[in-house]
Order: structure tokens, then sequence, then C-alpha cells
């Protein structure tokens, strides 16, 4: 009898460490675990570690295997040699295609060929851009110059001077990947001559030194619409960077910055502004011409009008985007007191005084003007 035939295997759920109605995902985590911990990358020159490390793979292949699984269920290790399992892990496959999908890129295995793809999607793009106030409550057409990636005209963005694209790298013959032996077992990694992606310029072209996109100005129509506001983003699809080798184009994003107005301040759909009238105007009534964007209007201040009192022009505000209607215009009243009076003025107001009497004790301020304050 030989030696090996003398030889008590371990059970292979004790080496994986689970029971035996352990499940397929819980197989697979004890493995991936053990695989891990074991690997000879992690524990070079340590004989242990790479017994281990065979075990784990052995006792997994078996019990991931529905039919190995059952026939080790029912007669032990027996199964196995009568089944003409040899004892090797992996027997004929290679490692890769034994855990490459419990590793994935870790230590760069993996079974079959793992190409990286040339074509890319070309970067989005962003320019800001600086309209007016009244560009953005109206809209405006405009033309814009911006800067970004297109495809080499000299090689139609194939990056190589002969204009046919790249040819096959020799390194690894268009797989993306070359493999070597370490140990009992190879390992595929990722080609360093194409980076993954199996073809290399060889012929670079002079233009574009084989990117195949060469950066360029461009002009393009911005159409604003109205109602915009400040840090609104406009997309044009397509209009970013050129895609490499084939590949779509980025979007380009404008953003607006909008100015301030002089004098009108924006809420939501509302335009407000403050309106200084006199006292005679607030104490007898009036009708003054306010200015608006779209022109003069006439306002009538009723008698008695108090500083600070709102009023409200209808539709005079900033159209919804992309909606039907307007906002309003809100104008507060202050009314100013005059500072410099010659006699005869200053007389007539005495007079006024003697007449018209106010009660100069606190009251208490409404709810309204307190809100108005803390939103101020």
């Amino acid at each position: 009898m030989s030696r090996t035939e003398n030889v008590i295997k371990a059970d292979y759920y004790e080496v994986l460490g689970v029971t035996r109605t352990a499940s397929d995902q819980e197989l697979k985590a004890a493995y991936r675990k053990l695989a891990l911990q074991h690997h000879p990358d992690r524990n070079p020159g340590n004989a242990e570690s790479e017994e281990r490390f065979k075990a784990c793979s052995e006792a997994y292949q078996i019990l991931s295997d529905p039919q190995k699984r059952a026939a080790y269920d029912r007669y032990g290790h027996a199964s196995l040699s009568a089944a003409g399992f040899d004892g090797n892990p992996f027997g004929a496959q290679d490692i890769g295609d034994i855990f490459g999908d419990l590793f994935g890129e870790m230590f760069n295995m993996g079974g079959g060929n793992r190409r990286t793809s040339r074509v890319q999607k070309g970067r989005d793009t962003r320019h800001d851009l600086t309209i007016e106030f009244e560009e953005a409550v109206f809209g405006k057409e405009t033309k814009v110059t911006i800067r970004r990636m297109e495809a080499c005209k000299d090689c139609r963005g194939t990056g190589t001077s002969t204009g046919r694209g790249p040819s096959t790298c020799p390194h690894c013959q268009g797989r993306g990947q070359v493999r070597y032996q370490q140990g009992f077992f190879s390992i595929a990694r990722t080609c360093s001559g194409c980076g993954g992606t199996g073809t290399v310029v060889s012929d670079p072209c002079h233009a574009c030194r084989g990117e195949g996109r060469v950066e360029r100005q461009h002009e393009i129509n911005v159409s604003i619409p109205a109602g915009v506001e400040d840090g609104t983003r406009i997309r044009y699809q397509g209009e970013g960077d050129a895609g490499r080798f084939g590949g779509p184009a980025g979007d380009l994003y404008i953003v607006l910055r909008v100015r301030p107005h002089k004098f009108f301040e924006r809420d939501g759909n509302d335009l407000h502004c403050l309106i200084p009238i006199s006292f005679p105007q607030a104490a007898l009534g009036a009708e003054i011409t306010l200015t608006t964007l779209d022109g003069d209007v006439k306002l009538k201040i009723p008698e008695g009008t108090q500083s600070g009192q709102d009023f409200r022009i209808r539709g005079k505000g900033v159209p919804h985007l992309n909606e039907y209607g307007r906002g309003d215009l809100v104008a507060q009243i202050i009314v100013r007191t005059p500072t410099k009076l010659n006699k005869a003025q200053k007389e007539l107001l005495r007079e006024l005084g003697q007449t018209v009497k106010v009660e100069n004790t606190p009251t208490a301020r409404s709810l309204l003007e307190k809100v108005k304050e803390m939103f101020s």
C-alpha cells in the first residue's frame, strides 16, 4: 500500500469551517475568507499556508459541485476515489477558472479573456455664462465659444497615421491579459503593453499623438428661456468632449450667472422694490409713475398711506420657467421725511402740527411686522 493511501484526509466541511447543511453562499463566503488568508501571494515561502490553501480549494471544488457534494455526503472520500478524483484541487482546469469569480481583480486573476474596451465616452464639460437681470427675466438667444476635445480630422479619430485604427497587441495577442506560472497554478495579469485593451497604436497620428482627439474652439447657439435663475444649468447633449476611438461624446452644461439689478430684487417669480414718496403724497394721496421691467405704469397712492405699506402690481414679475403666467411686482412705500426746510415750510408744518395729534404711547408691533422683520 502506498504512502498516500494511508493518509486520512480531513473532512471538507471542517476544512472550510461550515456545517453540513451550509448553503452555496455560505460555502463561497467561507472559502473566500480562507483563500484570501492563506493565498501564497500573501504568505510567500510559507509551506503551511500553501497546504491550507490547497486544502480549502480542494474542499470548495468538491462541495460547490452538487453531484460531487451529494456523493461525498453519502460515501465520504471513497466516493471521490471511485469517481477518479486524484486529489489535485484544480485538475486540468486553470486556477483562474475555479475561483476567478471570487477574487475578481484582487490578484488580477480570472477565467477567460478580460479585455478593456478602448472605446470611451467623452467627458462632460461646463461653461459659466454671465447674463443681465433682464435677460434672465425675458430670455435671450446668444452664441458661446467653448473649448472642447474633438475627433482628430487627420486620422478620423483612430489615433493612427494610417487611419486604420490600432493593431493587435503583440504581448498578449489581443487577449488583454498575459499568463505566467507561479508554483502549482498560473496567474493572469492585465497586459502592461496595452493596458488590457488588447490593441496598441504602433503608428500614432502626428496631429493628435495617438489620442484620436485634439482640443479646438467651438461656437454653440445658446437659448436662454424666460424665467431662469442664478445657477440654472442648461444641458446640451453630445456637445461635450468627443469620445475616444469612436465613443459617444459627453454633454455640455451651461451654468448661468445672473447680475443683480440696481433696484429690483427677485423672490421666486415676484419682484420687489422700494418706492419713496413725500409726506403730503402719503397724507393726501397721489398718482405716481412706477418704472417696471415692462415700462412705466401708473400707481395710485390712496390718502393716509403708511410707510412700509405694500402695493402689488399683478403680472409684472418674472415669467414662470417653461410655463404660462408671471409673478407680480411688489412695491413697498417709504415715506421720506424732509431734512431741509425753509422758514415758510416750517411755519406751515407747525400749523399743521397744531391740528394733527398723534398719541406718542408705545404700541405692540403686529405679528405681520415681526415676520417681515425676521425675513428681511
